[in-house]
């Protein structure tokens, strides 16, 4: 608990540079801090590279922000070298702290599959020269993620599949390959009784939680733009299923991603 009686939280997923949480960012960051974190990890990924470059420069003026620097598998139509040579300059930036998120959606194919499978590839590999951590998306790709992730040895860096949405089996391979499982607002939803149960019943100090914000809004926040002070929903749902107490599940799922990501934490 940290000194103002609150759960020490963080937040290992945010896109904090998309405009709908930009345009509001001081507002953003100031109920963050408010709600008791103490950390928000910015993923610098989902508008081509450009959110790799705000993520990078947010985390460079706000002490308790990091970041992450990935294409995509929407955006993956843009890699080239060169895209490929600017993705690892900025991930080797000092508080950039994983390479992602990349990985593979055949729910939407913004970009074509054969496309994404390079891609998700090629930023492994930066990932396994830089010694840093992957952040995974994965959606109606299991099978695949996971066997690219072997092929590519993934394991040598481990990581994290947020988001999870996946079944008992990927939990369990994402798991055996080194990698955390990361559960956000999706957990709270009335029909994800099947990922409660995978939530309940994995190591504990293999779990994160997220928001994915502005995506993916908890119960009772449902349909509203979701913001990293909302993670404590999906903290308190975790802490809940676990039978703990909510310090308990927050200061476990920060020690787990200050873990994974090389962060330390401002007393």
């Amino acid at each position: 608990m940290s000194s103002s009686g609150k759960p020490i939280l963080v937040d290992s997923h945010a896109h904090l540079e998309f405009p709908k949480l930009g345009e509001d960012l001081p507002g953003v960051l100031a109920r963050a801090w408010e709600a008791g974190l103490c950390a928000i990890v910015a993923v610098g990924s989902g508008r081509g590279l450009d959110s790799a470059r705000e993520s990078a420069d947010l985390a460079s003026r706000e002490s308790r922000v990091w970041s992450t620097a990935g294409l995509h598998p929407h955006d993956a139509s843009q890699w080239s070298g060169s895209a490929g040579q600017e993705l690892e300059s900025l991930a080797r930036i000092k508080r950039v702290v994983a390479v992602g998120e990349t990985g593979l959606d055949f729910h939407y194919n913004h970009s074509t599959p054969d496309a994404q499978r390079i891609a998700f590839a090629e930023q492994i590999r930066l990932a396994r020269r830089l010694k840093l951590p992957l952040v995974i998306h994965s959606r109606e790709a299991e099978e695949e993620t996971l066997s690219i992730l072997s092929r590519e040895k993934a394991d040598e860096v481990g990581g994290v599949i947020h988001c999870f949405s996946g079944g008992p089996d990927m939990a369990e391979k994402a798991l055996d390959l080194g990698f955390y499982i990361s559960f956000s607002g999706t957990l709270t939803f009335p029909k994800a009784e099947g990922l409660r149960r995978i939530a309940a019943s994995i190591p504990l100090d293999r779990i994160l939680i997220e928001t994915d914000a502005p995506y993916l809004a908890p119960v009772p926040l449902r349909g509203k733009r979701n913001e990293p002070a909302y993670v404590h929903h999906t903290a308190q749902k975790l802490a809940d299923l676990r039978g703990l107490s909510l310090d308990e599940i927050a200061r476990i799922t920060a020690q787990n991603a200050c873990r994974l990501f090389g962060i330390t934490l401002s007393p």
